[in-house]
Formats: C-alpha cells, sequence, structure tokens
C-alpha cells in the first residue's frame, strides 16, 4: 500500500503540477503582474490611494494554488513584494513551475493517505471516485476558505497574517472532516455533525481588517479571484482522478 501511495503521487503530482503552471501562465499570471504595477505605483487607478501595505499591516504573498493558505494566493512562484529586487522572469517561470510540481505532490500524497484509509473500511477507490475526492479536496483547500479569504491580489489588503492562517487551517480541517463525514457516515447524527463542521469557520467569520484601502482596481482583483479558483478546480479534479487512476492500477497488480 505505501508503494501505491507513493506511486499514486507521484505520478499524479508531477503531471498535475506541470498542468496547474501551465494555467497559472496562461489565466492567472498576468493578473499578477498587473497588480504588482499597481502595489508598486507604476500603475496608479485610484487617485490619491493610500499604500497597499501601510506599517504594521502583515500582507505577503508565495506559491500556488492559486491553490489555498492566505500565504498562496495564486502566483506559484514565490516572491516578497516588500523586496529590494525581483527575480528574473525565466527564474520567476522556473520557480512557479517548480513549486507547482511540489505543492501538487503533496496534495496528492493527502488524496493517496486518504485512499489507503477508505480501503482499510472497505472502499474501493476508483478513477472516478478520484474525480469525485478531487472536487472534495478543492472545496475544502480552495473553495470553502476563499468564502472568507479571497485569493489576494496584489495592490490589495488583508488582516495580520497569523490570524488569517489560523482561519484558514480551521477550515479546511472542517471543511474535510464534513465532507468525509457525509461521505462515508452511516448515521444521521454523523450527518448533522458534518453540517456543523462545515458552517463552523463561517460563523466565526474570517479575520479582516478594520476598514479597506489598496492600490489595486477591484474589477482586476475580482477577475483574479475567479480565475484562481476556475483554473483551481481543474487541476484538483484531474489531479483526483490521476491519483485514483494509478492508485487502483497499483493496488490491483500487488
Amino acid at each position: 500500500m505505501i508503494k501505491s501511495m507513493v506511486a499514486s503521487a507521484l505520478i499524479a503530482g508531477c503531471a498535475v503540477g506541470l498542468l496547474a503552471a501551465l494555467l497559472h501562465f496562461a489565466f492567472v499570471q498576468d493578473y499578477i503582474l498587473l497588480g504588482e504595477e499597481f502595489e508598486s505605483g507604476a500603475r496608479v487607478h485610484f487617485e490619491n490611494a493610500a499604500p497597499a501595505t501601510p506599517e504594521g499591516a502583515g500582507h505577503a504573498h508565495a506559491t500556488p494554488d492559486a491553490a489555498a493558505a492566505p500565504h498562496d494566493h495564486g502566483s506559484a512562484a514565490a516572491h516578497d513584494h516588500g523586496s529590494e529586487a525581483e527575480p528574473g522572469a525565466v527564474q520567476r517561470n522556473a520557480l512557479t513551475v517548480l513549486f507547482a510540481v511540489l505543492i501538487y505532490t503533496a496534495y496528492a500524497l493527502l488524496l493517496a493517505a486518504g485512499f489507503g484509509l477508505a480501503e482499510s473500511f472497505g472502499a474501493t477507490i476508483t478513477a472516478r471516485d478520484g474525480l469525485l475526492w478531487g472536487i472534495g479536496g478543492f472545496v475544502t483547500f480552495q473553495l470553502a476558505p476563499a468564502m472568507g479569504l479571497a485569493p489576494e491580489l496584489p495592490g490589495t489588503i488583508a488582516a495580520e497574517l497569523g490570524a488569517r492562517q489560523l482561519w484558514w487551517w480551521l477550515t479546511v480541517g472542517c471543511t474535510g472532516s464534513g465532507l468525509a463525514l457525509l461521505a462515508y457516515g452511516r448515521h444521521w447524527a454523523l450527518f448533522g455533525l458534518a453540517g456543523a463542521l462545515l458552517a463552523l469557520p463561517h460563523v466565526i467569520g474570517a479575520p479582516h481588517p478594520d476598514q479597506f484601502w489598496g492600490v489595486a482596481p477591484p474589477e482586476v482583483a475580482g477577475a483574479f479571484s475567479a480565475r484562481v479558483l476556475g483554473t483551481a478546480l481543474v487541476v484538483w479534479a484531474l489531479l483526483g482522478w490521476v491519483a485514483a487512476a494509478v492508485w487502483h492500477r497499483e493496488i490491483r497488480s500487488t
């Protein structure tokens, strides 16, 4: 089972990570670069706009997912907008591909571990099941957190990073557990618990700044968030399908 888990994760992670990087270049990166121009002041949208990152405001951007955590806003190239020197385009794009492969391989390992756990309780995981697992992973790691913390475009503002990360992990844990109970629960009480878990992070509410400001146009930020989530759905669905297909083949061959 360990061999099947590693094999399915490596194959799915590498293949889907390359696709994620390609979709990032095609649909997301131009918006990040545009947002950085507004953030740096190279472009101006709002007259007399306040700085996007005033003193004391935590705002950092890093790798893909478009997939996912508060420090991951769709850009698969790690970058700090406060740094003095940005990597060259070639280096930045290479890092995008590298991080996409690494991140989706890690996600694939989580999926494969879930496959193994499900099969230990008598379930059989096929490629079709994997597709549903992939969509569930998208909901868990990206859609549900985005309901409180939308993917952040450079030039927009957010609450303190630690509070956002804490709420993101709470949302991921509750959403993943809730979906698992809905899928494999066998009692109405478990379904009720699943509903409570799914709602809990949103009842608590995501952290937000006391007031909103920024230099990036909201139209650009909205298009960026939509593209991040749209591409993530495609990537996650394919990740689950490929990982489960390889898993099923490996299990049958042993």
